[in-house]
Parts: structure tokens; sequence; C-alpha cells
């Protein structure tokens, strides 16, 4: 039986050998097939179950379409293929940052990413076909090597100063380390890799650089090696975290103040977009660096229809998701989003330490999952919604995507994870008491939400 659980915002994800059996998935490939009308791409990151999906999938696909296999790549070359070979749709087998046992699809029509309602449509043609036989797969599978196009093209869109300074690539062993450590060596960088052969297990730590336990052995190499900085990346690679020399962490939306000064410098009045995780100083200093920067809802697939919508150069997640249009295609690309870091370096003296230690220091809490069941998640959030609106001490309340809530002295977030069962909490202020007081009445209003209970004094 299809689980419709699996079926979520922007992708396809679940446990493997629980939620995507050979039925589910090839009723997924037929579906996709038949839609396509025209060659499928599909590739797939190095996660254990990543053949038998491979197997399943274009076994589905091949009764109606050609398939065309770029073999295990990252997230990004996946998008990047759906460009370069003009598929009619791609498919990428990956489980992203989640967990060894987790895996899924992210889908594309044409260079578009399914999202909401198309993954909901398609969700309901899968369900359609339970039950009945698999037809035999006839239309024929070709195997493609993308990566060396995609190391050219993007050699072809940057723009390299004279420096080169020594970098660490953690890929976690996902599927990125390959192609990120071949792509910044024929920039001319000396690179040091760590964890960046093939390993679905991820023995050494998990592919996630959102968690700043997983950044610990980046850290080290970098101090060790003598690197000025470390680039590390998720399981899929389209997501990016960056180390200095100090051991300091460089977030989505500080990097994002750094390249979007940068592509200011070239382009006076971008328009750019962050999401609702993003720190209020990340807004204030792009704006004030003479950019149009917008807030938007979390989600890659999301946030690249608004840029197409709004002609955005540049956008950016807490999360690492990159997206740039300016000189690349438009996708959230980790890999790709480095070089253009290493881009910025090489073209002026100071190292990344420097240019970190000037960034607008704020207090604020890492992003925290707090467990809330699938069906209870956005129930929760539209309560906790009601309860800041009805705070006095609350200033204003963004519902965008959950609620930003804006209180003296700070701000605060809550909403609904898009891919796992958590509600998402960020909180950010001007001092260490004050952070702890916005939190701690966040929480409880939570808590109280998620039991029904009374309501909370004001921050």
């Amino acid at each position: 039986m299809v689980n419709a659980a699996i079926f979520r915002e922007y992708d396809i994800r679940g446990v493997a050998e629980r939620d995507l059996d050979d039925g589910v998935v090839r009723a997924i490939g037929h579906v996709v097939g038949q839609r396509a009308r025209g060659p499928v791409v599909v590739a797939r990151d190095c996660r254990l179950t990543s053949p038998r999906l491979f197997a399943q999938l274009t076994d589905g696909i091949r009764v109606h379409a050609e398939v065309i296999d770029i073999g295990v790549v990252p997230t990004p070359v996946a998008y990047f293929a759906a460009h370069h070979l003009a598929a009619a749709a791609t498919v990428m087998i990956t489980g992203s940052h989640n967990p060894p046992e987790d895996n899924g699809f992210k889908i594309l029509a044409g260079t578009q990413a399914l999202y909401g309602a198309a993954i909901a449509e398609l969700r309901d043609q899968v369900a359609a076909l339970e039950g009945e036989p698999a037809p035999p797969p006839v239309r024929p599978i070709h195997s493609r090597d993308v990566i060396g196009s995609y190391h050219r093209h993007a050699e072809s869109q940057l723009r390299l100063g004279d420096r080169r300074p020594r970098i660490v690539v953690d890929a976690g062993n996902g599927a990125g380390g390959p192609t990120a450590v071949g792509l910044y060596r024929r920039l001319g960088f000396e690179v040091v890799p760590l964890y960046c052969d093939l390993d679905g297990r991820f023995p050494h730590h998990h592919p996630d650089p959102t968690q700043p336990e997983n950044l610990d052995d980046l850290i080290i190499a970098v101090q060790r090696e003598g690197a000025e900085l470390g680039i590390a990346l998720d399981g899929d690679a389209d997501r990016l975290g960056v180390v200095d020399q100090t051991g300091r962490v460089l977030w989505g939306d500080q990097l994002m103040i750094l390249l979007g000064r940068a592509l200011l410098a070239e382009v006076p009045g971008a328009r750019m977009i962050g999401e609702v995780k993003c720190s209020q100083a990340m807004y204030d200093e792009l704006t004030r660096a003479g950019g149009r920067i917008e807030m938007w809802k979390v989600g890659h697939s999301l946030i690249k229809a608004r840029m197409k919508e709004t002609g955005a150069l540049l956008a950016g997640e807490m999360s690492g998701h990159l997206f740039f249009a300016h000189r690349w295609l438009g996708f959230d690309d980790g890999i790709y989003a480095g070089a253009r870091l290493l881009e910025l370096l090489s073209r002026q003296p100071r190292k990344l330490a420097e240019l970190a230690a000037e960034l607008p220091e704020t207090v604020a809490t890492p992003e925290l999952r707090l467990p809330c069941e699938d069906g209870r998640k956005r129930e929760v959030v539209a309560e906790v919604t009601a309860r800041l609106r009805r705070d006095p001490a609350v200033r204003g309340v963004v519902d965008l995507d959950g609620a930003r809530a804006t209180f003296d002295g700070g701000w605060a977030l809550v909403r609904a994870s898009n891919t796992q069962p958590a509600l998402v909490v960020r909180c950010e202020a001007g001092t260490t008491e004050r952070l702890a007081e916005i939190r701690g009445a966040v929480e409880a209003m939570i808590e109280a939400a998620a039991a029904g209970g009374r309501e909370e004094k004001p921050a």
C-alpha cells in the first residue's frame, strides 16, 4: 500500500525498505515516464538502497520513455544535466541529508522542479496504479557522463583572481566529493579531501553541515593542514557549509552576505531572496549594500520558482542551499556556490577569517527541531501563530511560512518542517539574556499548543 506521507512538499522521501518497496517505486517511474513524453535523465546518490531504487524506477519509466543514466552523481549535476541534455524529465534518487536508511526522489519536468500540487497529483496517479500488473519495460536505457561538462561549464562562468588559498573539502562520504574536488583542483586550488570517497553508510559523520558536530573533523583538518577554509557538503551536495581557519562556522545567511555583496559589486540593485529562518542582519546588510532582497518560504523548489517569477539573481537558505541565477542556472548547488566563494577570495588579499570577523554579530539559536507528528505539526503551528498574535509582547507576525514573530530586541520563528516529523524553531536577539527569554516564551507556547493547554506569560 502506498504511504501517502512520503509525498512531501517538494520531493518524495521515506525509509527506503519500509516506504519505497519495488511496486511503489516502479509505479512512480511509470507515472514519470508516462508524463514525460521524452527522454528521462536518472541519477542516484551513493546510499546503499539507491541501486535497487534505480532499477525499479527505470523499469517503470521505460514502459513509456527512454532513460539516460548519468550514474552516481550529486544532485547539482543532475540539475545541470536537465539543462545540458534538454531532458523531458529528470529524477534524482537521493535521501539528501537524511539518515542512511532514508531515500527518495527529486523530480523535474523539463528544468522545473515538481512541488506542492504537482507532487500531490503524482501521488494520486501512483495510488491509482496499486494492484495493477506492472507492464514490461520496452524503451532503451543509455549511459552518459556529464561531470566533465559540468566542470567545463562551471569553469567558464567563474572569474578568478590571482590568489589560490588552500582548502579542505569534507563531503561526508556523500555523492559530491569527487565532483567538488575535481572542480576546485581544475580551478587551480590546492585541495585536501576529507571523507570524499563514496560510502552510503556515512561512517565518519552524518552528511549534514547544519549540525555543528558534523563540522568538528573539518575544523580540525583545516587547522592541521594550515588551510584558509573548509568546505562541507551535505549528502547530495546541494547545500554548502563553510568554516574558516579559526574554527568559525559561516552559516547560510552569513554566506549570503559575502556572496551577495560580491554580486552587487557586479550588478547594482540586483534582486535577491532569503527565507524566513535567515537572520535579520542578512536582510539589513544586503539592503544597505543596495540589494533588493525579499523574504520567502523555506524549500528549494519554492525558492527556485520564486526566483524565476521575480528575476532574482541570488537566493539562500540558512540550511546552506544557495542558488545562483547570476552566471549559473538558478538551482541550488553547494559545489558551485563553494566555487563562487573561492572566486571572491581569489580576487582580494584578505583571508576568509578577516572577512568573517567583520560580519554583523548576532546571538541566535541553531536551527532547533522539536519532534511533532506529521499529522499534527501544521495544526500546532497554527495554534502557536494564534497565540503569538494575541501576545502583547509581540510587535508583529509574518505568516508567510509558519510564524516569524518580532519582539522587542529580537525575533522567533516556528514552522512545520517540510521533510521531517518536526517543528523548526529559530530565535535571534541582541543579547544572550534576551535570546533566552524569547526562546523560553516561544517553546512554552509550543508546549501549550501541542497539549491544548493554557496560555503562557508574554516574553
